[in-house]
């Protein structure tokens, strides 16, 4: 049986500027409104969780902050001026569940200096501070996001491990029922053996949402299954964190990395979900913005293609609900 997909990564700006050709200029002048129909809609799919990929973005020659975080300005020509408090609002209301971003407090593309940076460090915990001051009332705020994410390079980096534990002790000091969500890449090179147990046994993370790596043209949809299959009976002899899926719904206009996002086919997306339904917890997405558009949303943003991606998603929705 075929999962749906039951959440999605969100963002008001893509961090890598090549990538985000289609939605980042559209998106810096969305409305409060706008804001609210984009939520809407992932919910109109079924949705129930969103994940903010970033509360704050430093690029190389400057940041910015989606909220009042006394640490970067402003984003810029931003003009909702309150984004993260909106989409909790909207949330609360469809009774979705959003993880908060804790990042990015340092250069986006500097993960693993940002992991071990007592600097980034010190600039996040006093982000979370004001986050869960801010917008903890919200019964929408669901947990924490750490966006940091270093390479399972057969196993995961012994800093990866330290700043995820610390990063969960910090966030469980405001509220010890707030979750915790990785999503770590690498999912082709990791080696779930006993010592990767080992790891899953301490690791303080709730939910560990694997890449699936897709969209990066790492590995192809037929053979994530073994990947996920592997990891299935690691996560069930660790018994700690839940196996969900982070799965790419995109493919590159030209080069990798190097280019914009564009909506995968549903065709393919049906392929990923095969592969991995039987062994996630849950799917979610990377990513509904840019890549999914109701048909004549006011709130539209993204590559052409999206249109077609919505209706499609919609068939296949009412295809395995039968």
């Amino acid at each position: 049986m075929l999962k749906p997909i039951k959440g999605s990564w969100f963002e008001f700006q893509h961090h890598h500027i090549p990538e985000g050709k289609y939605w980042n200029p559209i998106c810096r002048h969305f409305s409060e409104e706008q804001w609210r129909v984009k939520i809407r809609e992932m919910s109109s799919l079924g949705m129930e969780y969103i994940v903010l990929l970033c509360s704050s973005l430093v690029y190389q020659d400057y940041a910015e902050s989606y909220f009042d975080s006394g640490i970067y300005p402003f984003a810029k020509d931003f003009v909702c001026q309150n984004p993260i408090e909106v989409i909790l609002d909207e949330a609360d209301k469809l009774n979705m569940k959003i993880f908060m971003s804790v990042g990015y407090y340092g250069f986006w593309e500097h993960a693993y200096d940002n992991m071990i940076n007592p600097e980034v460090t010190k600039r996040a915990f006093v982000a979370m501070e004001k986050l869960y001051k801010q917008f903890g009332h919200y019964k929408s705020f669901y947990g924490w996001y750490y966006p940091d994410e270093v390479c399972i390079d057969k196993y995961f980096n012994s800093d990866f491990i330290e700043y995820v534990n610390k990063y969960s002790t910090f966030g469980r000091s405001f509220n010890k029922d707030l979750k915790s969500l990785i999503a770590p890449y690498g999912t082709n090179i990791l080696i779930a053996d006993d010592k990767y147990v080992s790891q899953l046994e301490i690791i303080d993370a709730d939910f560990i949402a694997y890449q699936d790596e897709i969209g990066v043209r790492k590995a192809k949809p037929e053979q994530t299954e073994a990947y996920f299959a592997a990891l299935k009976k690691a996560h069930d002899k660790a018994g700690r964190a839940k196996l969900w899926a982070d799965m790419e719904v995109f493919e590159f206009e030209g080069d990798v990395y190097r280019s914009a996002l564009i909506p995968a086919t549903m065709e393919r997306i049906e392929r990923q979900l095969k592969s991995i339904s039987p062994y996630v917890e849950t799917v979610l997405c990377y990513e509904y913005l840019g890549m999914f558009n109701k048909p004549g949303t006011i709130a539209y943003c993204g590559h052409p293609d999206s249109v077609k991606l919505y209706r499609d998603y919609i068939e296949f929705l009412k295809k395995i609900k039968g």
